[in-house]
Parts: structure tokens; sequence; C-alpha cells
């Protein structure tokens, strides 16, 4: 069975446009204008001109000729240069050299700068026009991390290589026309860049009849010369660094420390600032992690843990109730919703030891309970919660609540908060978030009869089927015409018919007006197709996205630039180069993986980032939703790959025609995988299923070390498994790719060896 669509065209995949025919494109017209300009200059042999020879043996002609003629010679030069160096043709060493004979140095390093400027402007401008729509199109995804150092530096990368004289400069015409740099900037820049080289071969020019041959200018004193030139751009950032950190920390210098108490302080005890604080303390930091509430943040006491908890009491429920699926009787399942919401405190106070203040004061890291506040750039005022010890471990007293420690840096991972919605009357019929709805439900005796979910994204789907599943009537509600609008339209569609079948009154295009009290009942006024609808609810969940905490602890004070993230640069470090955030408060992922991942960066940059730093990778970020069926993803999928522009090919296994799904009777769902047209590099990977999270581990791992379908193919996956599913992908593709003209050659191989 082939649960493939068909195939893209293998000339035009998928994300390529259709070119116009009937006529020469103006890219045709000047490629053919460059071979012909080539080939008249090889077939001719117009070398023969720009050989030292043949400058030497006319240079007292052509000296004499530019005294009587010197605008002329000097235009005729210009033109010849600049064509030399646009068609990045040999011969702009020996014209440099002609320029210093002819026009002397001061005279020939101006004329010689211009017309090399120019021609390497020229070569770059015809590489743009010709290769780069082609060359985005095709790695654009690929070029995503150079565009951005080049937008951010890219003067100062050219400037660098235009010092280098080992770098051949039509080779970097050419691949500077593949960036986004202005025109304007790669001018001038190029032309201060190679002003130092050009003075140098310009003033070997003037003394061109002692030259006996190339190997004569490029004596070591000069390659020297060069060698310094290279090293003077790191040089010059090095210093440049130093200014712009000096201006930065101005208005503190006067506060910096002697000494420092800590090598590292922590804000936020979550996912990424346990991970900060561990790394510290493996190797041998003294580090200080403060938590104002709950050790784990979020993850363990409000989102990750309690809510798979939930879900798998919900999904028993389930299939109690279709346990006719399984040759079972159905079962109206009987318990008590305290008991189910009572098993998720349980759950989430037996992985507490993993996060606890015991565990990591253990490994080695100083836990402060309370609330921190930035008061400088090394260092934190924290308000010690009562009864908490402070520093060092010696219990704080009532005169001293409050204690100041210093550090050399400082990792922020204060994590982020459920988003409420400025409703009008919200605050009048109250509501729960995925943060309180555990401490609010934990004192019902049932489900809520009547629950209306807010959003219609990962956190909103998992609880609404959960609730439903439970047996509360659940009406959701998302103002975008569908829900989990990250994922593709066939995603959506899947979870869309899941959540019903559950019984989950799924209110996509309804945009949430206002909340009211009619007659005693609670009621939330929502609006499609330009008419109001009410929605009478006994509970209204808002779960319509998570916003990072950005206030409270001192960011204003020290005027750390913020927009819904902190912002920070590539190596998570923000304003304050010793200060950095991980996690939700950075961005801009928000999931546990994403911030632990985050963690090692800003940790590791730091302590060490003195002597190297690391900008935080993330090309391969997985995620899951855990609906039923799950649905996990990394990299591309359609829809982002065509807002990106990038080619790609789609190969789709359905698992309904996995053994060990039909077996489980969880034969639904498909794995999606993207990938580079006509290669089996994977671009991104869509699985709908069950237990999708970790089925999608191994593209993750395949994608991370460059791994492509071939070698998922060439795996053993033991069966009967649900691994399976991802190896006959790798067949699907396999067989769309199957060479077919090789495969009628080795049919009538076999057909003549039958006789």
């Amino acid at each position: 069975m082939n649960h493939s669509p068909p195939s893209p065209s293998p000339s035009r995949p998928r994300g390529a446009h259709p070119k116009p025919h009937g006529r020469i494109s103006p890219k045709l017209l000047l490629v053919l204008a460059m071979l012909a300009a080539l080939v008249l200059f090889f077939a001719l042999d117009l070398g023969r001109f720009l050989s030292l020879a043949n400058v030497k043996a006319s240079q007292a002609s052509f000296q004499a000729l530019y005294t009587e003629q010197p605008l002329a010679v000097t235009t005729g030069y210009l033109v010849v240069y600049v064509l030399v160096t646009a068609l990045s043709l040999p011969g702009a060493a020996i014209m440099t050299l002609a320029g210093g004979a002819v026009f002397g140095l001061l005279w020939g390093t101006v004329v010689v700068s211009l017309a090399s400027t120019v021609g390497a402007t020229l070569a770059m401008l015809a590489a743009r026009y010709l290769l780069r729509d082609s060359i985005q199109a095709r790695f654009g995804r690929q070029l995503a991390d150079l565009n951005k150092g080049m937008d951010k530096e890219g003067a100062f990368y050219l400037f660098s290589l235009r010092l280098l004289p080992v770098m051949p400069f039509f080779v970097l015409n050419l691949l500077m026309g593949l960036t986004r740099m202005k025109t304007l900037t790669y001018f001038w820049v190029s032309q201060v860049g190679m002003l130092a080289g050009t003075v140098a071969y310009v003033n070997a020019g003037t003394q061109l009849a002692r030259i006996e041959s190339m190997r004569g200018i490029l004596s070591p004193a000069l390659l020297g010369s060069f060698a310094l030139l290279g090293v003077l751009p790191l040089l010059l950032k090095k210093i440049l660094n130093a200014v712009q950190r000096r201006r930065v920390y101005a208005r503190w210098a006067n506060q910096r420390p002697q000494a420092f108490d800590r090598n590292l302080i922590v804000i936020g005890g979550g996912a990424g600032g346990l991970v900060s604080a561990y790394i510290a303390a493996a190797v041998k930091a003294k580090v200080t992690l403060v938590e104002a509430h709950k050790m784990g943040g979020d993850c363990l006491n409000y989102g990750c843990v309690p809510s798979k908890a939930l879900i798998k009491s919900a999904k028993l429920a389930h299939q109690m109730r279709h346990a006719s699926r399984y040759g079972l009787s159905d079962a109206t399942p009987s318990f008590s919703f305290r008991a189910v919401m009572q098993r998720v405190q349980d759950v989430i106070r037996a992985i507490e030891p993993h996060d606890s203040v015991e565990r990591y004061s253990g490994l080695g890291v100083e836990v402060l309970q309370g609330y921190a506040k930035l008061v400088n750039p090394w260092t934190v005022e924290i308000a010690l919660n009562p009864g908490a010890p402070g520093p060092e471990g010696s219990p704080a007293t009532d005169q001293a609540r409050t204690v100041r420690l210093t550090a050399r840096s400082i990792v922020i991972a204060a994590g982020a908060r459920p988003f409420v919605p400025p409703l009008p009357g919200l605050d009048d019929v109250g509501y729960v978030t995925s943060d309180t709805l555990w401490a609010r439900f934990a004192e019902l005796d049932t489900p809520p009869a009547r629950l209306v979910v807010l959003g219609g994204g990962p956190i909103g789907c998992e609880l609404a089927q959960s609730f439903a599943r439970l047996g509360s009537q659940v009406s959701q509600v998302e103002m975008a015409p569908r829900i989990m609008g990250r994922e593709d339209e066939d995603v959506s569609a899947l979870a869309l018919q899941s959540l019903q079948d559950d019984g989950v009154a799924v209110l996509t295009g309804h945009k949430a007006l206002r909340c009211e009290r009619v007659n005693g009942e609670k009621t939330l006024v929502v609006e499609h197709n330009g008419a109001e609808k009410r929605i009478v609810f006994d509970e209204l969940l808002c779960a319509v996205g998570r916003v990072a905490r950005l206030q409270g602890y001192g960011l204003e004070e020290l005027g750390i630039p913020t927009n819904r993230t902190v912002d920070t640069n590539e190596y998570l470090q923000t304003l304050y180069p010793n200060i950095y955030a991980a996690g939700d408060v950075a961005g801009p992922y928000q999931f546990t993986h994403t911030a632990a991942h985050q963690a090692w960066y800003a940790a590791v940059n730091a302590l060490f980032g003195e002597w190297k730093l690391f900008k935080a990778d993330y090309s391969v970020i997985p995620w899951a939703t855990f609906i039923d069926p799950e649905v996990a993803r990394v990299g591309l999928n359609e829809q982002d790959a065509q807002a990106q522009g990038v080619p790609f090919e789609v190969t789709k296994y359905g698992i309904d025609d996995l053994d060990r799904a039909i077996a489980d009777s969880e034969a639904h769902g498909f794995v999606k995988v993207l990938t580079v047209p006509g290669k089996d590099a994977i671009l991104g990977v869509t699985i709908v299923g069950t237990h999708a999270g970790e089925l999608l581990a191994e593209y993750v791992l395949a994608m991370k070390h460059g791994l492509g379908l071939n070698k998922i193919l060439g795996t053993i996956h033991t069966y009967p498994t649900l691994s399976e599913a991802n190896k006959y992908a790798a067949g699907e593709w396999k067989r769309a790719h199957a060479p077919q003209a090789l495969l009628a050659w080795v049919k009538r191989y076999h057909d003549w060896k039958r006789g």
C-alpha cells in the first residue's frame, strides 16, 4: 500500500517556479557576453600584453605617451583595468605595476585604487545578478546564519579579507555577490581594504626596471607586512569591543567590584537556571542559584509534568469507554476527580527530588530561596523568603533578610507566565490558567461540567481533550481559522477530528469579545461571521500562550532592552556582555529541552567567554504536542518551507499500514518527511501518531549529524515496533527515487540469464 502523495516533477520540485519561454533572458545575454569576452581574450592571446616582460619593454613608450596625452592614457588605463578585474582575467597585478611605472606612486595609487574597486564591484554585482537568487533559493536555510552574520558584521569581514593577499580577489568578489551587502558598502570597504596592498604594488611598479619576475615584489619583508595587515582587523576588533564595553559599563564604572563573591549567579530555578547552575558547579565554579518560588519552574509544577499525568489518566478513561476496540467490553469509568488531581500532585512530588534544593546543594550549587534583583551589572540583591537560609548556608536573621552578592557573570533564567487576554468582564467571572488550574481544580469533586478553553495551540488542545475525556463538556474557542496553526493543514485537520471525536466543540474563527454574568450564569460572548454567540460555562481556562517574565528583577533599572523576550545576541549575551539570558525569557522557543540547551551556551560562555564564545545552535529543535494521537516535529514542515522559499520533496507514510500500530489498535496518523529535491538529505519531519514524540528522536539524531534517509533505511529496526514507521517512510522515498533506467537494464539482464 502506497501512502505517498504524487511525487513532484523532478524537473520542478516544490518551492521552485516555472521559467518564461520564448525569449532570451537578460541573464543569459550577460553570460554570453562574458563568455565571448573570455573566448576573445584567450583566442587572440591578449594575455601576452599583460606580462611583466611586455610591460617592461613598453614602459618608456607609455611614459612618453602619457607625457603627451595624460587624460587619454589615464582613461584608457582605467577602462582596461576595470575590464580585467570585472571579468576576473589574469593580469591585475601586472596592471598595478604598470600603473606605478607610468603614473608614479601618488597618482598611480589613486588611479589603480579607483579602477580596482570599480572592477571588483562590477564583478560582485555580476555574480549577484547571475547567481544569488538561485543559490539562496536552493541553500537559503543553510545560508541563513551566514546572511545574519553578514548583515551584522559583513563590512568587518570584507575589510579583513581584503587585507589578506592570499585570498584571490575574484573568489572574494564572487562570494560577496551571494550576500545581501549593500553595493555602496562593498565599494568603500573594498577601496579602504585594498589600499595598503595597492600602495605596496604601485610602489613596486615605480621600481619596475629592477624587477626581474613577480617573485621580486613578494619579498619576505613584503609578505611579513601583509601578514601584519591580516592581523590588523583582529586587533581593531579587539579595540572596538573594548571601547564598546567601556561605553556600555561607563555609568557603573565606579561600582565594579575589585573582587567577586561568586563566579556565576543564576536567577531562576527552572530548566534553564538548573542546567546553568549544574554546569557551573561541574566545572568547579562558585555558583549561586536564586529561586523565589518552586524549584523546577513551570515545567515541573504547572506545565509538562502535571499535564502529562492528567493526559495519562484521561487516556485510560478513554480506553475504558472504547474497550471493545481491544476485544473487551466497553465500560463507563468510575473515578474520583479528586483522586485524579491528587495523582497529578503525587507525580509532581515523585519528580521533585530531581530538581530539589537538596540535590543541587549536593552537586555544589548554593541555592538561595528569595527574590533576586539586579543592582548593577555585577551585583544581585536577594530578598530572602521567610525562614530561608542565607549565603553559605548560615541562617539569615530578621535584621538581614536582604543580602547582596557580586559575580563576574549572571544568567537570567526567569521563565515565562501564561498570557491573560484583556477581555472585559474576565476578572468578574473568574478564570484559570495552565498555572493555576491544578490548585483550583484539586478542590473540585467532579470535573467542570461546562469548560471553555480559550486558545487552539498545543496547551489548549492537550487540556481540552483531557477534560473532555474525563467527562467535561468542553468548548474550545480559537480566533484563527484552524487549531494548531504552526503545523501543516493536514496535521491540524487530524487534530481537529481527534478532538471532535472526543466530544470537544472546537470553534475556530471565533473571536472572544467579553465575559458576562447572565441570570447568575457565567457567559463568554464570541463573534463569528459578524454575529455574536454566547457560551455558558462553569470554568474558563485561558490557554492563549505564554509571555516572558521581564519585570521585577532589575532589567528596567539597568536599561537591558526587551522585546517580548530579553534581547540577546547569538551568544545569549544581553546589553552587558557579562549578563546572559536562557530559556523562555530569552526565546525564541518555549520548550523545556530548548531552555536546557541554551543553558549550556549561557553557562559556558559566562564562565569561559573571555577565551572562546559559542553561538547558540537552533538548527535542529524538536517539539511535540501530546494530544491523542501525538504530533511531533523537527525542522521544516511544508508551510514553513513554502514561506521561506525552500524547495522540497514530500514523502509520506501512513501509520495505518504499520503492523504494530494495527496490533495496538492505534493505526492512525502518518510520518511526513521533507527532503532536498533529488536527495535524501532531511529538511524536516512531522509525525502524527501514538508515541510520535519518541519516534521523532531518530530523525533528530539524523538531522543533527547529517544522516539521510538511506542511512535510516539501512538501519535494523526491531519487529514489530512503532519505530519501523521511520524505516518504511525511508523506503517510500527510496521507491520514489529508484533508478528506473538502470532497473530496465537489470530486467533485460535477468531475462537474458533465463535464456
